[in-house]
């Protein structure tokens, strides 16, 4: 193409023509390695013309140079991206003294942005580079890539000479692997974030981009070929990251073009659009086997996979090579600039296989994998147990790299491989270090084939904010911690119980299997049973080892589910969970499983609560186990003995509890432990003394007044705050820090009311709150005890402001009657509308038929408790305990409820189609 004539709407109309036709081509071309590139290179060129026509109009003379750096020196410019340009001025320039100069600087950059063109400018003299250079290694690494546009050629050439003699190869090295370590540890070192951005994240375009940086900066070449002849890379490995490259371009290209603007974050909101951009769509997926590569199962005993998960799962895999890639080669070209110590051999011989070279592991030669294949697990065991190896030298991961193929069908049989993982596992330390780093190089899910289909696996369930693999490292490390010492004062409880246990290896293993067969179709825990029994049976486990591993994996899901959604207060509940884990042993390794299984899920889904309803299950179980679990009578009269053993400690008058205890029935003292019940005995017996001698003084004046036959004077605002007709109608809110160390538990004593329920979710939901559990007790002259565990977005140190707020607020909220105000329109988050929930209500009678158990699902959103409780309320349905469960955008939610319009089915199925409705907003 000739340089565009004509003034700038000329310019412009040419530029976005011609930019637009480039990119509606790279919209639906370029998925190949050269495809991609040369649609980028177009772009450049078309920019660097449009760039040269500006220059000629704004009329620089000869001493003045343009250059392209950044992103664009380098000719990759994407669609949306800021196009940086230097212009160069003669030494001893000085703009803001030349008014010419300044007013021709800033008629060019203001025509570049008529054009179109989003310029990042810098005006500079030669010398403004080199010391901008030497104080900013950004600056330093955007002139690095500086190409010439137009102007004086010598003047450029006079700048890169300068530039690379003024080039430290090492200080850059160690600027450049600071500034990638600090920018990794900003995405939290994981290429597996379920929102990745491909630019930035570890194992995007950034780490390839610091490959060539150093090696420019070091001369050892420009490219990939050229890394490859130089021997830094081998030609495979040359071709892998030129393919993995090509595809994140392609990647980031499409991100710009669908967003229509800069965007280089794979958000929800845009996965399943750049995944179709790429022809994938859903499918039944296919199943890796333990034997061999994947094969197709019946639909109908399959899930579907979304479009957005084909391509997540090809980048994932994609920005892993890139991040293997990248510590080989970054490894290699260190070793080039520290050839000061050439000739001088740093190895130490661990074994006739292995090294320790500087900290890092290294084979004895490049062909080790292949004529030992034994030695490939061997290197994760020495790893493990060597003392001051801190990773693998460039060597060692390229031997492992190049080592895939090896890993085969006859390698996982293996006698001596499996004994070697089997050893691998039972080492009592470095256990989480060494599957990591089994995981990065890829020798876990080639040893484990069922492991290797849920590398990259995303998981669409709104709480994990993991991939599988990812998710079940994680479980890995968190039931690791509970074994040692210094992490003991994290989870006490489970520290404690971890310090009995004889064979940590069975955790491992368990975690391991736990969420292997995600993604498969089915219940992932009968599979996943089924696939760790294979594995126990391969690698000669004891046959009680076995069953303990296969009931693990096959559990892991209920003792979360039993103590979040039953009553844990029912005797029969206890009992059957009792019956069904069997004995001690098998209770306390679901309970640590369990508590790491959900601290692996997300840092936002664990809660004290949570931990406090799992303990309690367990001590419960441990009790049942031990063939004393006592008699409801028994275990109410215990706890009434300890709490008035506390009320003792406040001085409450003898007896002063008897009014209140004596309108409570046995479900009361058997739903609260007995710090709860001093507490409500407390607050409740002062203040019911308190109301009945102000009713008492009320009436004898009433009374007075009609003695004297007198008309009574209109009540003062006061006197209608505090007055009440009948002892215990006025509303008493209290509220204190929870016991649980996490957010307020919240005391509601009231005249009962058939939308009680609904009126305090309204207050907690427009005051900010989250509700974490309620108990619901109804007494036996009318009133309502109820017991909430709530959350505040911040509790602060001012918190008793904050409980103050909630007993002055809560108590006129319920006080005030009235309607119920309508709810207010919860806003949907960005993930729940790319992964929607299908609400589901399931309504259904208790064991002995008495009560309603309803459990709904649901994806969350602001004000959906309180909406649930009007359709209640409508229906005068009483709650009589509510479990809240939030596992990240989804809600799975129970209660216990009554009601007369329960037994009309008519009726049912009114209050659950309404119920849905209700979900789905």
């Amino acid at each position: 193409m000739s340089d565009p004539k004509g003034d700038v709407g000329a310019l412009r109309l040419h530029y976005r023509s011609e930019k637009s036709a480039l990119l509606e081509r790279l919209g639906v071309q370029g998925s190949s390695s050269r495809g991609v590139r040369s649609a980028l290179q177009r772009l450049t060129r078309l920019t660097d013309q449009t760039l040269r026509a500006l220059w000629s109009q704004a009329g620089f003379g000869p001493g003045y140079t343009l250059m392209a750096v950044g992103g664009y020196g380098r000719g990759e410019l994407f669609p949306f991206s800021d196009v940086d340009v230097l212009v160069l001025l003669p030494d001893g320039s000085q703009p803001e003294q030349d008014e010419t100069l300044k007013a021709r600087l800033e008629g060019f950059i203001g025509s570049c942005w008529d054009v179109g063109l989003e310029i990042g400018s810098s005006v500079r003299t030669g010398a403004d580079c080199l010391e901008e250079a030497a104080k900013d290694v950004t600056v330093q690494t955007s002139l690095l890539e500086c190409r010439l546009i137009c102007g004086s050629k010598a003047q450029f050439n006079a700048l890169v000479g300068q530039l690379n003699e003024a080039m430290d190869p090492k200080a850059f090295f160690v600027a450049k692997t600071l500034e990638m370590r600090q920018r990794h540890n900003k995405f939290e070192n994981t290429p597996y974030s379920l929102e990745p951005n491909c630019k930035e994240s570890p194992g995007g375009l950034r780490d390839l981009q610091i490959i060539l940086w150093v090696a420019k900066a070091a001369g050892l070449g420009r490219s990939w070929d050229e890394l490859a002849r130089k021997g830094l890379a081998t030609p495979l490995e040359a071709r892998q990251i030129k393919a993995n490259e090509a595809l994140l371009s392609l990647i980031r290209a499409r991100l710009h073009l669908l967003a229509n603007r800069r965007e280089d974050r794979l958000v929800f909101d845009l996965q399943t659009a750049v995944a179709e951009s790429f022809g994938f769509k859903a499918q039944v997926p296919a199943v890796i086997t333990p034997s061999g590569p994947g094969t197709h199962t019946p639909p109908a005993a399959r899930g579907m996979r979304r479009a957005s998960e084909a391509l997540m799962k090809r980048y994932y895999w994609a920005a892993k090579a890139v991040t293997q890639l990248n510590q080989i080669l970054l490894l290699n070209i260190e070793e080039r600039l520290s050839s000061d110590d050439a000739g001088v051999d740093r190895r130490r011989p661990l074994n006739e296989r292995f090294f320790d070279k500087g900290g890092m592991l290294e084979v004895a030669h490049d062909n080790l994998y292949v004529q030992q294949p034994h030695a490939i697990l061997e290197t994760f065991l020495i790893y493990q147990t060597t003392v001051g190896i801190k990773g693998l030298s460039a060597r060692t991961l390229r031997a492992l790299y190049n080592a895939r193929p090896l890993m085969n069908a006859q390698f996982r049989a293996d006698p001596v491989n499996r004994a070697t993982f089997l050893r691998i596992l039972q080492e009592p330390e470095g256990i989480t270090h060494a599957m990591r780093l089994m995981n990065q190089t890829s020798v876990l899910g080639r040893y484990l084939w069922v492991f290797r289909n849920i590398v990259g696996q995303m998981q669409h369930d709104l709480f994990h904010v993991y991939t599988v693999d990812q998710h079940i490292l994680m479980v890995l490390r968190n039931v690791r911690r509970f074994f040692i010492a210094e992490h003991s004062h994290e989870y006490p409880f489970c520290s404690q119980l971890a310090a009995g246990w004889d064979k940590p290896w069975i955790f491992y293993v368990a975690a391991l299997f736990h969420d292997i067969a995600k993604g498969r179709g089915g219940d992932h825990s009968d599979l996943g049973a089924k696939d760790v029994r294979t594995f126990c049976r391969q690698h000669r486990m004891a046959r009680e080892d076995s069953q303990l591993i296969e009931f693990l994996v096959s559990e892991h899901l209920t003792m979360s589910r039993m103590a979040q959604k039953e009553d844990l207060s029912d005797p029969d509940v206890i009992n059957a969970f009792a019956q069904r884990v069997g004995n001690e042993r098998y209770l306390t390794a679901l309970y640590l499983l369990t508590v790491a299984d959900i601290r692996g899920t997300s840092p936002k889904v664990w809660n004290a609560w949570k931990g406090k309803l799992l303990e309690d299950l367990y001590r419960y179980t441990l009790r049942a186990l031990g063939g004393r679990a006592p008699d409801p009578g028994a275990v109410v009269e215990a706890r009434k003995r300890e709490a008035l053993s506390l009320l003792a400690l406040h001085a409450l008058p003898h007896l002063a509890h008897k009014a209140l205890w004596d309108t409570l029935d046995v479900s009361y003292f058997m739903r609260h432990q007995a710090d709860e019940i001093a507490w409500h005995t407390r607050v409740l017996t002062k203040q019911l003394a308190l109301s009945a001698a102000q009713t008492s003084a009320q009436l004898a004046t009433q009374n007075a007044r009609a003695a004297a036959k007198r008309p009574a004077p209109p009540a003062s605002a006061g006197d209608a705050d505090t007055s009440v007709a009948v002892p215990g109608e006025h509303c008493i809110v209290r509220a204190r820090l929870s016991p649980e160390g996490e957010g307020l538990q919240v005391l509601v004593y009231a005249p009962d009311q058939h939308d009680l329920f609904a009126r305090i979710c309204g207050y907690f939901d427009t005051s900010g709150f989250s509700i974490l559990d309620a108990r619901i007790h109804t007494t036996q002259n009318g009133h309502a005890l109820d017991t909430f565990q709530v959350v505040a977005p911040t509790l602060s140190e001012h918190y008793r402001e904050l409980i103050a707020m909630v007993e002055n607020n809560l108590a006129q909220t319920i006080d005030e009657r009235g309607p119920l105000p309508a709810p207010s329109k919860g806003r949907l988050s960005r993930r729940v509308k790319s992964f929607p929930v299908t609400p589901r209500v399931d309504l259904r009678p208790d064991d002995k038929a008495q009560r309603w158990l309803l459990s709904v699902s649901a994806s969350d959103r602001a004000g959906l408790l309180y909406c649930i409780s009007r359709v209640l309320a409508r229906y005068d349905i009483s709650v009589q305990l509510a479990k809240i469960t939030t596992l990240g955008e989804r809600v799975e939610d129970t209660f216990l409820i009554s009601g007369s319009q329960l037994q009309v089915n008519k009726r049912q199925i009114e209050i659950e189609t309404e119920l849905l409705e209700t979900l789905e907003g």
